[in-house]
């Protein structure tokens, strides 16, 4: 036997072997363990099924260990029982998937324990994340940190329902605007969707969107039997008889197998004498077996059509399955959600040839152990084993931002990152800065200015080659630092979920900062959860905050983004008023966004700050005073924490107005008027409600667990407080965001914010309309001291 013989024979025998054990993994879970619910626990045999040979020829022949793939959800099964075979998870995990502990429905980088590169769930967010990689490893290998990177293929396994998700065309427009390469999709064609059939003839207009890109589109149709088979005299005939076939009807007939399969092309195509003869010259298995050899369940026609590609150039690979394929469930139109009974699993597993007992075992059906064991070894992919990698923190200077004057947050972090982009230090040179077409607007202009836009070839500025002013130097070239998108949210997130893993993915270390108007923050919400459940490191800058943006209208103010950095696991959210406030948070944050340690609330504010995570800055436009410069610890510690008494409380305190953001100019001047007739006025200027609101419940968390002691920020700041004192709230947002400051120590509390689409006028305008201006905190205040209701329609 030839060595490619071998290897063939080796890559059928793993096919198999994954195609068992996936299935079994799922049977098992959905048959035989425990189930404590009564509700049916799933797994998707069918697309692991139409998947397993595309699979097997990936990564047991085509991918070396710099490669980096999205699994398709639904084949997830299959992924793990190629990690079970090479011995990368146990056992147990396989036997509880999709159960506490065990493997994951979908591939997990912080959930499963296998060599995951990307989490995938959400679909079609997996297949663009690979394209947005690309890019980041371009971006890596242009500095001379990074040329030490080998490039790699960024692999994304597609459903072919995946490309009804319209974020995967936008991904396709922003990966041809950027020189795109070093990709693959491979798109498992089996024409079944959850709820029925794909269309006739999509799948035309399709290539031809990738072709439009610049895409080089592979249709994988026929396997190697079928090959043969029209080679064969007769075989052309047959060939366009399964061109010309509905997908309706070829999935039909694959369930019915071989003598249908028999009957209906005799009767299609009649007595022909080849074809007959080509028919009659097979049993009823052997038609069906040649019927169902599409090239995507042939492995080895994967393995060839991998190997043939031998450029850099994005690649689609059109792979035709079946659907189920190798299973009794083969073709059926119910089968994505179905599953194999007991009694099909029995009958399955003798034509399998797996003993019983062994049902578990990674060689059951293995006569050569030592030889397979060679195969598997032999796998370049697997070569250098779990393929996580890290890189060294790097060191973040001191942030400090002159407060002598007014100024907005939103020009505040504008002259923070010009002042980093004059640095030369390691910190400056690992940024990557990326804007959904708003960089001008959200104050990244400076930086791009110095630090120059990305790009693999260096393009000049015709502005400044044609002597026109203007403020933007839109100089592209390697040695760039900003990565400019288009109006597309979803790809500003994916791009910032991808750099944010650059440490893990590539080994070196990125500090992604994005920016964004806050409203549209929710245009790419599934995105932003998506790169924080793969905990992606990253900050993100929404600015202008909620209706500064005042003369835009509703449509350009943001109400809920402020509960949405609240509720967001792995993101912490900030929202400062000063100056210095932001600058003490994003010095905080640099180092926050580089945190890799254990998981044990921090004894001091009960939060997970050893683990780290992402960031949130919700800024604004409207320009403040400040308050003088402050260095006290108890100020920068308060802002990183979440508070601090901006105005002290007095031991008769009855009244506290906490604020957050851009309304902080209006919660002062009612305060000053409160003081002419309350002398122990306090002021709580909140920075962020996120970390306050963890830390409280942490808190609580820990006191339920035997802890007497712990205690929150937010607890102690209010603990001073007398029980008869009111809490007023204010923020340029959702007023549940502050709401649950009252509960805190039981304190009565009124919340301020907004909670309807805003008007068009000015700041003072539209502050007054939704009464979150002094005269309405005022009226506030009033309404709790005295008892009194307040009618806020009749403060605007």
């Amino acid at each position: 036997m030839t060595d490619t013989a071998l290897h063939l024979t080796h890559l059928k025998t793993i096919e198999q072997r994954l195609l068992w054990l996936s299935h079994w993994m799922i049977h098992n879970a959905n048959h035989l363990r425990p189930n404590e619910d009564g509700i049916k626990v799933g797994g998707h045999q069918a697309s692991s099924a139409s998947m397993v040979s595309i699979m097997t020829a990936l990564y047991f022949s085509a991918l070396r260990p710099e490669d980096r793939v999205a699994v398709k959800p639904h084949a997830s099964p299959v992924f793990h029982a190629m990690q079970y075979l090479m011995g990368n998870v146990d056992r147990a995990r396989m036997e509880n998937f999709r159960g506490l502990g065990g493997v994951q429905p979908y591939p997990s980088r912080t959930k499963d324990v296998d060599d995951v590169d990307f989490s995938t769930g959400s679909v079609g967010l997996g297949v663009a994340i690979t394209s947005l990689a690309s890019m980041v490893q371009d971006f890596i290998t242009a500095k001379a940190w990074g040329a030490d990177v080998p490039l790699g293929r960024m692999v994304a396994l597609v459903g072919d329902a995946e490309l009804d998700e319209g974020n995967i065309y936008e991904a396709l427009q922003e990966g041809w605007k950027n020189d795109l390469r070093n990709c693959w999709w491979i798109i498992d064609y089996n024409r079944q969707s959850l709820d029925g059939i794909v269309r006739e003839g999509l799948f035309e207009r399709v290539e031809k969107i990738f072709d439009a890109f610049g895409w080089q589109v592979v249709r994988v149709k026929y396997g190697a039997l079928q090959r043969a088979a029209f080679k064969e005299p007769g075989g052309d005939a047959l060939r366009d008889w399964i061109d010309n076939c509905p997908n309706q009807t070829y999935s039909a007939l694959t369930y019915q197998g071989g003598a249908v399969w028999r009957q209906r092309l005799m009767d299609d195509l009649g007595d022909q004498g080849p074809v007959t003869a080509l028919i009659d010259a097979r049993s009823d298995d052997e038609l069906a077996a040649l019927m169902e050899n599409l090239g995507g369940n042939c492995v080895e026609t994967m393995a060839e059509t991998f190997a043939s590609i031998d450029h850099d150039q994005p690649v689609c690979f059109l792979a035709y399955t079946i659907k189920g394929w190798g299973t009794p469930i083969a073709g059926h139109k119910d089968n994505h959600g179905g599953l194999m009974t007991k009694a099909q699993m029995a009958a399955w597993q003798r034509d399998m040839g797996v003993p019983e007992g062994q049902e578990w075992e990674p060689f059951a059906t293995i006569t050569d152990k030592a030889a397979f064991q060679d195969a598997l070894e032999a796998a370049p992919f697997f070569a250098k084993g779990r393929r996580r990698y890290d890189d060294a923190k790097l060191p973040v200077p001191r942030i400090e931002i002159a407060t002598d004057r007014e100024i907005s947050t939103q020009a505040a972090f504008g002259k923070i990152m010009d002042g980093l982009a004059k640095g030369d230090g390691p910190l400056a040179e690992r940024i990557l800065t990326t804007s959904p077409d708003v960089t001008g607007t959200t104050s990244l202009g400076p930086w791009v200015n110095r630090r120059k836009l990305f790009a693999r070839q260096e393009m000049a500025d015709a502005f400044i080659e044609h002597r026109i002013p203007s403020t933007a130097k839109w100089n592209f070239a390697p040695e760039g630092q900003h990565l400019e998108l288009g109006i597309a949210e979803m790809n500003l997130f994916l791009l910032l979920g991808a750099a944010g893993l650059s440490h893990a993915l590539f080994g070196k270390r990125i500090i992604p900062i994005g920016t964004v108007y806050d409203p549209f923050v929710h245009r790419g919400l599934d995105a932003l959860n998506y790169a924080c459940y793969q905990d992606a490191r990253f900050m993100i800058v929404g600015t202008p905050s909620g209706v500064t943006l005042a003369p835009e209208g509703g449509a350009h103010q943001s109400i809920g983004t402020p509960l949405t950095g609240m509720a967001q696991d792995g993101l912490a959210s900030f929202e400062p008023a000063f100056a210095d406030e932001l600058a003490v948070i994003m010095e905080w944050a640099f180092d926050y966004l580089q945190r890799e340690g254990g998981d044990d609330p921090d004894e001091r504010t009960w939060l997970r700050d050893e683990t780290g995570g992402s960031v949130y800055l919700r800024l604004t436009t409207a320009p403040l005073e400040q308050p003088g410069k402050r260095q006290d610890d108890a100020f920068r510690q308060g802002a990183i924490d979440g508070a601090y008494w901006l105005r002290e409380p007095g031991p008769n305190c009855d009244v506290v107005i906490a604020y957050q953001g851009a309304v902080a100019q209006e919660a002062i001047a009612a305060a000053g008027q409160l003081a002419e007739a309350r002398r122990d006025v306090g002021v709580l200027a909140v920075t962020s409600a996120d970390r306050l609101n963890a830390g409280w419940t942490a808190a609580q968390r820990a006191r339920a667990r035997g802890n007497p002691a712990a205690r929150s920020h937010i607890e102690t700041l209010l603990g001073v407080l007398p029980a008869t004192c009111s809490i007023v709230t204010v923020i340029d947002g959702h007023p549940a965001t502050l709401a649950w400051l009252g509960a805190v120590a039981g304190h009565r509390a009124i919340s301020l914010g907004v909670e309807h689409f805003g008007q068009t006028g000015s700041i003072g305008d539209l502050y007054r309309h939704f009464g979150i201006d002094r005269t309405g905190i005022l009226a506030a205040v009033d309404g709790l001291t005295t008892g009194r209701p307040v009618d806020f329609r009749s403060i605007g």
